[in-house]
């Protein structure tokens, strides 16, 4: 299981979503959504950083995040 984690009005994060579910089509890829501004210790991890993709704790990609790099990161 994947985490996303997103902030409202976010261009980049939008993004990230649409390539996330443009690699769904094609590969059983699962993720939740997590607002950063919801949560005062995430906000402050990744404030600089959204999109953050992580598996398990391991921070996969963030900032601008492409299909290939999404393929890539995820092995496929």
């Amino acid at each position: 299981m994947l985490t996303l984690y997103t902030r409202p009005n976010c261009p980049l994060c939008e993004e990230a979503k649409l390539m996330l579910n443009l690699v769904q089509e094609d590969f059983p890829v699962e993720y939740t959504e997590v607002n950063i501004e919801e949560d005062h210790i995430i906000h402050e991890k990744y404030m600089l950083m959204i999109p953050v993709l992580e598996q398990e704790g391991r921070v996969l990609l963030y900032g601008n995040i492409g299909y290939a790099d999404l393929l890539e990161a995820l092995k496929f």
